[in-house]
């Protein structure tokens, strides 16, 4: 898989395929950033090394109709400021106009592409359209993690028709998941939270194949008993011990019990909240967690967008050695299945 650092960009159109999915609150301010900050050394990087940068996102689900809520304006505004220069956003995100517009374009400028999805073809994966966009394109970059997982054109379209490349978002995602599965420093100790134990069994399974403990929430505990579900390794696996309101939070026992193997890890990979978190009084357990991965000092990946959301809030993410940008492709990737996105580039 080639990346950025193996093409000479100068003056050549770069479409960039970031993933600018962020939540909006309802007057349509962006409530979390995470996702755009984590794309910008991409494209400084583009920048500094004179290409012309055509960047392309989904946003929201408008289901192929254009949206006014879903136009990706709070996008181009969030990234002139952190990037302090102007940017243009195109009225679509294909056309001959668009493709006139990209050759016109000076060294380091940028054109934000309007939403995807405006469009059914995309998440069909329509050749046409995929071909369409390459048109826009002298080189394609992947640096959209979060959405690999889907083989929609933008993932795996595009680059049949371009020399593609992957970001450096793309390549830090799969060199830190990929040491965790293939060579962690150990002990490892995964912690898995949320809801919803069938997208989570084979994580579990594949993460206890490799991890001396996998700590899990009270909801995926109960799943696990009521469905009566056969993991691999069940001796690797701990719940709590006390619980509120039936796995809405963990309880003070659970809180020490799993803050006494966190102490025992060198590496600590963490998906999931450990209660109802979107409620301040199920939030606690979640918190005192997050907090002991941090004093524990051990190298720390942590994913999942609940989770991200809220050690955001509490103004910690840079204390974890790796935040992951992808919800379902991280659960993906670590269950050891192949995403198109990834694959698409090889």
């Amino acid at each position: 898989m080639k990346t950025l650092r193996d093409f000479k960009l100068q003056n050549k159109r770069v479409l960039l395929r970031s993933d600018f999915n962020v939540p909006l609150g309802d007057k349509g301010e962006i409530l979390d950033d995470f996702r755009i900050k984590a794309t910008l050394p991409t494209i400084k990087y583009l920048m500094e090394n004179g290409a012309k940068i055509i960047l392309m996102s989904h946003l929201g689900r408008p289901e192929g109709k254009v949206v006014e809520k879903w136009k990706m304006t709070p996008i181009q505004d969030r990234l002139m400021e952190y990037l302090d220069l102007s940017i243009t956003k195109a009225p679509d995100c294909l056309g001959s106009e668009i493709e006139k517009w990209t050759w016109e374009m000076n060294s380091g400028e940028i054109l934000l592409l309007e939403n995807l999805r405006f469009h059914k073809e995309e998440e069909k994966n329509d050749d046409d359209f995929a071909r369409s966009l390459a048109k826009l394109g002298d080189i394609y970059v992947n640096d959209a993690f979060g959405a690999s997982h889907r083989a929609h054109a933008s993932i795996v379209g595009v680059p049949k028709y371009l020399p593609s490349a992957a970001g450096f978002l793309l390549e830090k995602e799969i060199e830190v998941l990929s040491k965790i599965m293939e060579n962690p420093q150990k002990p490892l100790v995964a912690i898995v939270g949320g809801a919803k134990v069938e997208t989570k069994t084979e994580l579990i399974n594949k993460i206890s194949e490799i991890a001396e403990f996998v700590l899990v929430g009270g909801l995926i505990n109960k799943e696990i008993k009521e469905k009566n579900i056969k993991l691999k390794h069940p001796q690797k696996i701990l719940g709590p011990i006390d619980e509120m309101d039936e796995g809405k939070d963990i309880g003070t026992g659970t809180i020490d019990l799993f803050k006494e193997k966190i102490n025992l890890a060198k590496t600590i990979f963490w998906n999931g909240p450990l209660g109802q978190i979107e409620k301040e009084e199920f939030s606690k357990g979640t918190k005192e967690i997050a907090e002991a991965i941090i004093k524990s000092n051990v190298f720390s990946v942590v994913g999942g967008g609940e989770t991200v959301d809220l050690i955001n809030k509490l103004g910690l993410i840079e204390k974890f050695n790796h935040v992951s940008t992808g919800g379902g492709a991280m659960l993906e990737f670590m269950s050891g299945e192949k995403l198109p996105g990834i694959e698409a580039l090889k």
